[in-house]
Parts: structure tokens; C-alpha cells; sequence
């Protein structure tokens, strides 16, 4: 599903104009980054929650030389989804 699909989807769903459901889309989005940003957990109950987790600086190779090189350590986004979303996906076969 495509931004503007899911987009759509809200919009039909809250009987509300798409320009409206793009601002709320938007402003959820950005509510998760300015969170996760500062380090923060967002949870949304039944659907999952979103974290950031750390990556140690490690040796890695090139693939295409073959030679070593050093990977830095960053910070990562995570999902983990919640009970009702594997449930979802589980059934939906």
C-alpha cells in the first residue's frame, strides 16, 4: 500500500477529505520521528511501538575488494509489532 492508498483508506474511513487524512497522516508521522529522535518510545497499543536501538561500531568487508573496513556505530529505527497486528497477519491466510 502506497502513502497515497493509505491516504485514501483514512479518508473514506473517517468520512473526512483527503487533504484532511494527508495533514493527519503527516502530523502522526512526524510526531513518531520528532519522538524516536530524542531517543523516546512511541507504543500504540495493539498495533506495536517503535524504538531506537544502537549499533556498535564493527569490521566488516567489501564485497567487491574483498579488503576490511570499518562500520560505524548509528542509531536505528525498530518496530515491534503488537499482539493484535501478528494476529491480524497470522489469520489473514
Amino acid at each position: 500500500m502506497s502513502r497515497d492508498e493509505l491516504v485514501k483508506k483514512i479518508a473514506a474511513s473517517a468520512g473526512i477529505s483527503q487533504k484532511v487524512a494527508s495533514a493527519a497522516l503527516n502530523a502522526v508521522l512526524e510526531g513518531i520521528t520528532e519522538s524516536l529522535k530524542k531517543g523516546d518510545k512511541v507504543s500504540l497499543v495493539g498495533f506495536g511501538s517503535f524504538s531506537v536501538a544502537h549499533r556498535k561500531a564493527r569490521n566488516g568487508i567489501n564485497p567487491k575488494t574483498k579488503k576490511p573496513l570499518k562500520i560505524p556505530a548509528r542509531n536505528v529505527p525498530v518496530f515491534k509489532a503488537g499482539k493484535n497486528l501478528k494476529e491480524a497477519v497470522k489469520k489473514a491466510k
